[in-house]
């Protein structure tokens, strides 16, 4: 159409310059310079032909006159205008309009010169603008001119000005940034590239030079347009350097595909790869590309003597990378083998050498790291792990490098971990297995001067981000697994250490401890003693948490002590150890005692009032002294006690001494006491830890009797300490704590080894007591407070608070000094909540001069008020009996705190308010004692104390320390059993409060996971007694609340897929047992979900089915627990397995089958209606086989049931259909059914009746089910001889025959077989198999339940919490029904291709997403093309317009636009753009809406939108059946076609029918009338490109070219 407007323009005017000259005049706009555009490429052609010789001055005024000025005129654009703006694509197509111009009036005016100088005057311009952020409207200016005068510069005479011109485009295009670069990289850089020999090689020489990497993607932009002139098909056409045989080249094309967010430019990249080898082929000539460094594989070489395996390695490795972009798994799995054969041909055998450069393998699998695709990455990180397993591949640094980069950043990634499919709960994580068997066996193939150097970076790597729990405990695995070498230094210690405290910042407690415990392990593998001190080993060690995972007496402190003893004479030597000479110690004996010489040592420095030493020295001491003494016992395992005896107390002799002086040299050092009394607590702590065995250890034993020796001393200095006034500043509150802790554990030693009367601690008592009383008696006679007395106060309410605490827990002490006097009656009448006030303005400074570790002065409060209210519990405990159920008994109280219940609650109420979450525990306490007394007197006081204490809780977070045991005190005096029992009887809001909260609780407990357990195990812990008696009064209390135990039967949330990897990796780390010391030293908390339910079961199995009182509670649970079963049905008649109704139906009736036993006739009565109702609705496989059980179980002992169960049979056949299997199933097991039956014979005959009417049924399914229970009961009749049906025996004996003899290898056979092989039918017996492990363990793994619904034995047994009685033995399933596998009849064979699921064949054909392109980059000829995102692909663009505005649907929208991209459309367009953000378009477009034009016409605007088409030439067609409509198959379509789709539901309306040119319909062969809209659009598309690609002689029809990019 262009062509022939110029004919015809050309007609009209005989001269051309008068033309010209016309449409040089007028205002401008882009259809002008479009139509000047047009005329000169006209005359051009005419003067091709040399019709035309007056043409160059007209030309030449043209450009100088109207078009250089017209680009320099539109330099600015203007301000926050985007590329997307109608003005600037406007503006955008005016520019290149003129660009197109200008070249064709240099062409006609002569050429070079006129070219040069305009080239002169556009570079001067671009230095000018040099490479500022952002595209300057100049510079978009100056690159067109450039680059339409580029090609008419000649290589030699002009060859300085286009170098020049080169050099400044380069450090624009390789400098600035935004569109500046994109533009001179897509536009500039490849025409000057074409400009001659001398310009390339000053374009390349800029390309290959090191840039950072956020300029690969402009590089290759301008490397794949210079393609032909870097890599030309022939020697002959090789003007510049072969880029083959460059190594930046490679590494910038390596980099582009691996390229993690441009698409583009990976298919950049993939498209100078393709072509490099291609080229290769063409030439027949060997290439090669050295390393950088000289040795080592070519990043690209080339020889015709391996021309064939070469390209059978390119053609895998590009297919692998376009397979990649897919990122579609199911696409991406069957190309994986070819990798293997990558490697194959990668590798030499016979050299051990690689012959392709590693890093093209590199490209591969950061590809699958970077994916999006978690699927993929882990497919990638997998196969990456495997290759060591199966091939040998030879040492290459860039492979160190990148396990040590990518590999573990995608490692990194939690998910990775989670168990396969089918994969049993707690048998660890594949990929943590691979990774540990991958890292043993790479570090063993590494040479011996890299494997410290690779290890070293590999420990620095994990401290170089936060990791999560479950990644950083299976790297830290592997690496405890790497066999014992001498690889890491003083520098790899620290660096462990750094790991150690990467960990402390996950709440996993147990992952967090057992990771400490594999980096321990790698530690004493790896490590090269000779290159450590025992001082650095030692402050290695303080690093770990001995409380969760350094206990004494674990198998991993006896193996730390044995590798202490191997290399205690290895060990580099120490300042400590150098001054020593001892020489019958060995150096480890050596450097302790030296260590506990430094340590007690006073310092040279000391103030007055200085802080509390840090606890890490008497830490480390310690340890080392405890492995010391245990590594002296280990090479004297078999020599006399006393050689230990000895040993402890050489160490310890500076210890003891000092500890001796403390009663009697009253000027010993403040800092000297400290430590010496830290490192006793931590001694006795590292010695009592819990994995540590107290039976027959000598060292606890010794150590327990060195320090009673010194106990007299001790607690003197103690009681002077704390009575005397001797603490006085802030900092001599931790001191105080101090004395007291160690105190306490003096009083435990001493009960430990026997109390005696008189013992030193009997004798600190009571003056300590007494002492603290009168302190805090003591008023100051009405003067302001003084510092140090206000300190006095507090120290003395702490003590007294100890000390009370003490002897509520040992009676001994109570029993002995403190009886009834003066101190109680003191400490009852103290004002409750009393603040002390701050010290004297004087004192001011001092206090506020403390160091950083002193408390504020509101902690120091309420510390006091905490202190408090320890000692008013002790009093409410000892005196509970004096407190009275209301305050107006007595007139003058004895103990006012004991004897006033009421203002005491009110005092605890405000003290809530007062205390920090941290302190509140013995104010619950105190309520615990106190609300059961005024439940009934003061109901709204204590409902106001349950708010508030439950505010508190609500308001903590399961990870601060305090949650735990405040919950458990909240639980302790909420649902304490009194009130309980109190709220129960009064009815009133106390008792809705209560049921209130417990459901506050449950909900909690599915964000807090531990909640529920706490709250139904402190429950059925407190009705236990009352549970296990036969007195009427039992389970008073717990009747009430039933709704407690029904929630905890049915209790269990739906976890996350992070919390449940979580759960995984627990139970995989419980299941290591001993072998793991995290497992010994950490308690189980048992805060699993499961055990929730555990509990339940466990309390109801302890129920009496004889007590009255328990009968009626399980009766009421079960049929609270039938109407939920019920509730579920109705509220959701069909429900997907593993759901969470099909998890709770699961649960309703594993707790019937637990209370079945208890279960009397009367009682079924009233239920057996509904057990039979729930086997007509349509359960799951694991309900189904519950309720059949159920029913076996019921007709077993209650065979008067039967005539119901036959009624079920009598359904009408609408409410049977398949639910009458269940029926059926329950028949297969008749022999069990009629054990109890007198007279067999009625019942086997109507069981066969019954069955046979079942075996002629229309439904497969129940024929089998059927035919199986007939088998069964035919079995039954032969064993016991009833010769009544021996005319049956001929039809069901033929019966059964023909089913079993059937023919063919058909389903019908093998599902016959199938059914008789499942477990229900084959193995599973209804009385045998009926214990806890069937229940809950065995038949949920069966039926296909998910992993979360088994409860495994074993966890019953472990929680203790509620024993069984002692005759309790249905733990354990006899039979051999726990051996089995899962498996349905209904399923299809599993397992019968798992060798080809692991391996998977290498496929010769594969499914492969094509990737179009034409181009390498935008039109270079500058044509005038689409200036949408398609056009920046390079893509083919028709002149095909689909308009989808009558369709409303986001789905046929979404599909259309896809289809249109693929195919190449001009253009879509819709009713309203804002379609596009829908998700269901999204879904289905793919992305496709970024690369395609959309344009917006309303259906109202359709009449003038195609009106205008028609004036521009296109030809409207119809997708519609009419009348006079033209099949598809004899439609030819015009280039320049508009096909208009109609509506789904009416076509096309009738007032637009007139405006179409033609219709065309789909020819059809079937019966449905139409088709789907965007079926019928994709059909005429392809049509149309299928029919414009034949007339194109460059394609060949089917395929698509690949012409490469």
């Amino acid at each position: 159409m262009e062509l022939v407007l110029a004919e015809t323009l050309l007609a009209q005017s005989r001269d051309p310059r008068v033309l010209l000259g016309s449409l040089c005049r007028g205002e401008v706009s882009a259809e002008r310079v479009e139509t000047l555009c047009f005329l000169l490429q006209r005359l051009e052609d005419e003067v091709a032909r040399g019709s035309e010789d007056a043409l160059p001055k007209a030309a030449r005024e043209v450009a100088t006159g109207y078009l250089v000025p017209l680009l320099r005129g539109l330099r600015a654009r203007p301000a926050g205008a985007s590329d997307t703006d109608p003005g600037s694509q406007a503006r955008r197509r005016l520019l290149r309009a003129a660009g197109v111009a200008l070249r064709s009036c240099v062409r006609l005016a002569g050429g070079p010169p006129l070219a040069a100088a305009l080239a002169e005057e556009a570079l001067r311009d671009l230095l000018a603008a040099g490479p500022k952020p952002g595209l300057e409207g100049g510079t978009e200016a100056t690159v067109e001119v450039l680059a339409a005068v580029g090609p008419c510069l000649r290589p030699r005479e002009d060859g300085p000005l286009l170098e020049r011109v080169a050099q400044a485009a380069l450090v624009l295009a390789l400098a600035g940034d935004g569109e500046a670069a994109e533009l001179v990289a897509g536009r500039l850089l490849p025409v000057l590239g074409q400009g001659g020999t001398a310009a390339l090689r000053t374009v390349w020489g800029g390309l290959v030079a090191p840039s950072g990497p956020d300029r690969v993607g402009l590089k290759l932009q301008v490397l794949s347009a210079l393609a032909d002139e870097l890599l030309p098909e022939s020697f002959a056409q090789q003007l510049g350097p072969d880029a083959r045989c460059c190594a930046r080249f490679w590494r910038t094309v390596q980099a582009g595909l691996a390229h993690a967010e441009d698409a583009l430019t990976r298919k950049r990249a993939r498209y100078l790869l393709q072509r490099a080898v291609e080229v290769s082929a063409e030439r027949c000539a060997d290439c090669i590309c050295g390393p950088r460094d000289g040795n080592g594989p070519s990043l690209f070489w080339w020889s015709e003597k391996k021309k064939d395996e070469l390209l059978k390695f390119w053609e895998n490795y590009v297919l692998i990378m376009e397979t990649l972009e897919g990122n579609q798994i199911h696409v991406i799995k069957p190309v994986l083998p070819k990798l293997n054969n990558v490697f194959e041909y990668a590798v030499s055998e016979e050299n051990a050498c690689w012959l392709f450069h590693p890093s093209w393998h590199i490209c591969i699998y950061k590809r699958m790291f970077e994916s999006e695709n978690k699927i993929l990455m882990k497919e990638g990180v997998v196969h990456f792990l495997e290759l060591y397993e199966t091939k040998i591949l030879p040492f290459s640094p860039e492979f160190s490098e990148f396990i040590i980069g990518p590999l573990m950043d995608a490692l990194s990634e939690s998910s990775l971990y989670s168990r396969s499919p089918g994969q049993l709960i707690g048998s660890g994580s594949p990929l943590g297995l691979k990774l540990q068997k991958f890292l043993v066996i790479y570090v063993s193939f590494l040479p011996e001067d890299i494997k410290s150097d690779f290890l070293l970076k590999f420990i620095q790597k994990m401290t170089s981000r936060h990791w999560c729990a479950v990644p950083i405990l299976f790297l830290s695995k592997a690496l405890a697994n790497v066999p014992r070498c001498k690889a890491l230094g003083l520098e790899g210690l620290l660096a462990l250490r750094d790991v150690l405290q990467c960990t402390m910042i996950t709440h996993q407690i147990l992952l967090r401890g057992a990771a400490q415990c594999y980096l321990l392990q790698t530690a004493m593998n790896l490590v090269d003693v000779e290159k450590v001190s025992l001082s650095d080993i030692s402050t290695f060690l303080t690093s770990l948490r001995q409380e969760e995972s350094l206990g004494r007496g674990t198998a991993l402190w006896t193996e730390l002590c044995d590798w202490l003893r191997v290399n205690e004479s290895c060990f580099g030597r120490s300042s400590t150890c150098s001054s020593i000479g001892l020489h019958e110690t060995s150096c480890l004996n050596a450097y302790v005692k030296k260590l506990v010489q430094e340590y007690i040592k006073s310092p040279a420095w000391e103030r007055e009032k200085c802080c509390m030493p840090d606890w890490c020295e008497a830490k480390l001491v310690a340890l080392m002294v405890l492995l010391a003494v245990d590594v002296e016992g280990m090479k004297n395992q078999y020599s006399e006690k006393r050689r230990t005896q000895n040993v402890l107390r050489i160490f310890l002799d500076p210890l003891l001494d000092a500890l001796v002086k403390f009663g009697t040299n009253a000027y010993m050092p403040l800092l000297k006491t400290d430590r010496c009394l830290q490192l006793l607590l931590k001694l006795l702590h590292t010695c009592l830890l819990k994995g540590s065995s107290t039976q027959d250890d000598e060292v606890l034993t010794l150590l327990q009797d060195f320090v009673i020796s010194t106990a007299e001393s001790v607690s003197e200095f103690i009681l002077r300490k704390l009575t005397m006034n001797e603490l006085s500043s802030v900092s001599d509150l931790d001191r105080c704590h101090l004395y007291l802790n160690v105190l306490n554990e003096l009083a435990d030693l001493h009960l430990k080894v026997g109390w005696k009367r008189g013992n030193p601690i009997w004798r600190v008592i009571p003056p300590l007591k007494n002492a603290s009383i009168r302190h805090l008696q003591d008023t100051g006679n009405g003067q302001e407070p003084t510092l140090g007395r206000q300190i006095q106060r507090v120290v003395s309410m702490a003590a007294l608070a100890v000390v009370w605490e003490a002897a509520d827990q040992k009676l001994e002490l109570q029993r002995d000094s403190l009886d009834a006097g003066p101190a109680e009656r003191f400490l009852a009448s103290l004002q409750l909540n009393q603040t002390l006030r701050k010290p004297h303005p004087k004192e001011q400074s001092s206090f506020f001069e403390e160091s950083s570790s002193s408390q504020g002065w509101g902690k120091i409060v309420a510390q006091y008020i905490h202190d408090q209210w320890v000692c008013l519990s002790f009093l409410l405990k000892k005196y509970h009996t004096l407190i009275p159920a209301s305050e107006g008994e007595l007139l003058e109280p004895i103990l006012p705190a004991v004897q006033m219940p009421g203002r005491t609650l009110q005092s605890a109420l405000d003290a809530l308010t007062i205390l920090p979450s941290d302190q509140v525990l013995p104010v619950f306490h105190c309520m615990k004692i106190l609300v059961p007394k005024l439940l009934a007197s003061s109901e709204s006081l204590c409902i106001e104390a349950f708010d508030m204490a439950w505010k508190i809780i609500s308001s903590l977070s399961n990870t601060q320390l305090v949650f735990w045991s405040n919950l458990k005190g909240f639980v302790h005096f909420v649902f304490d059993t009194k009130v309980l029992t109190i709220a129960a009887k009064i009815k009133g809001q106390a008792y809705f409060k209560i049921k209130e909260i417990m459901y506050k609780m449950i909900e909690m407990s599915a964000v807090k996971t531990g909640v529920f357990n706490t709250l139904i195990s402190y429950c059925c812990q407190s009705w236990m007694v009352p549970a296990s008696s036969v007195s009427q009064g039992s389970l008073s209390s717990a009747k009430n609340y039933s709704e407690l135990v029904f929630e905890a039967c049915l209790f269990g949330t739906v976890f996350r897929r992070d919390q449940r990897l979580i759960q995984d990796v627990q139970t995989f780390i419980e299941n290591l047992g001993h072998n793991c010391a995290a497992n010994v030293v950490i308690e189980n908390t048992k805060r699993e979900d499961h055990y929730v339910r555990i509990c339940a079961v466990k309390f109801l199995c302890l129920l009496d089915g004889s007590n009255m009182s328990h009968k009626l509670f399980m009766e009421d649970l079960a049929i609270k627990l039938l109407d939920k079963d019920d509730l579920v049905s109705k509220s959701r008649t069909r429900y997907y397995v593993n759901s969470q109704q099909h998890r709770v139906k699961n649960r309703v009736w594993q707790t019937l089958l637990v209370l079945f036993p208890s279960f009397d006739q009367n009682f079924l009565n009233r239920i057996i209606d509904k057990i039979f109702q729930a086997g007509f609705i349509n359960n799951q496989a694991s309900i189904k086989y519950y309720i059949e059980w159920i029913i076996i179980l019921i007709l077993h002992k209650f065979p008067q049931f039967l005539p119901k169960f036959w009624d079920c049979f009598s359904y009408g056949e609408e409410n049977l259909k398949t639910s009458i299997c269940t029926f059926l199933s329950v028949l297969s097991h008749l022999d069990i059914i009629a054990q109890n039956v007198p007279e067999k014979k009625p019942v086997l005959k109507q069981a066969l009746i019954t069955v046979l009417q079942r075996c002629f049924s229309h439904n497969f399914s129940i024929r089998l089910y059927a035919l199986v229970a007939l088998k069964k009961i035919w079995s039954v009749c032969k064993t016991w001889q009833i010769e009544e049906f021996d005319a049956l025996t001929a039809v069901i004996e033929s019966s059964l025959n023909q089913v079993e003899n059937m023919h063919g290898a058909g389903n019908a056979k093998k599902n016959w077989q199938r059914i008789q092989d499942h477990f229900f039918f084959a193995t599973f017996h209804p009385l045998k198999d009926y214990c806890l492990e069937t229940i809950f363990y065995i038949l949920p793994r069966l039926s296909g339940l998910i992993e979360d619904e088994w409860i495994a034995i074993n966890k019953f047994t472990r929680f203790t919490d509620i024993p069984l009685d002692a005759g309790f033995q249905w733990y354990l399933s006899p039979t051999q029904l726990r051996e089995l596998k899962p498996g349905d009849w209904a399923q299809q064979d599993v397992g019968s291709n798992s060798d080809e699921a692991d391996n998977p064949p290498e496929w010769t054909d594969v499914q492969k997403k094509i990737i179009p392109w034409k181009n390498p980059v935008p039109d270079l000829d500058l044509e005038l093309v689409f200036q949408g995102r398609a056009a920046k692909l390079g893509k083919s663009i028709s002149r095909l317009i689909v308009v989808a505005s009558l369709i409303d649907k986001p789905t046929n929208l979404g599909g259309l636009c896809r289809t249109c991209e693929v195919f190449g459309a001009s253009v879509l367009v819709v009713a309203n753009l804002q379609c596009i953000s829908d998700r269901q378009f999204q879904h289905l477009s793919v992305s496709a809406e970024q690369w395609l034009p959309l344009v917006e016409v309303r259906p109202s605007q359709l009449t003038d939108y195609l009106q205008q088409k028609k004036s521009e030439g296109y030809t409207i067609i119809g997708v519609e059946q009419t009348a006079r409509s033209v099949h598809l198959t004899q439609f030819h379509f015009p280039e320049k076609s508009l096909l208009l789709l109609g509506n789904e539901r009416e076509g096309i309306p009738a007032n637009l029918i007139q405006q179409l040119d033609v219709c065309v319909e789909i020819p059809q062969q079937g019966i449905i009338r139409s088709l789907n809209v965007h079926v019928s659009g994709a059909l005429l598309v392809w049509e149309y490109t299928r029919q414009q690609l034949l007339q194109d002689p460059r394609h060949d029809i089917p395929a698509f070219p690949e012409t490469g990019y």
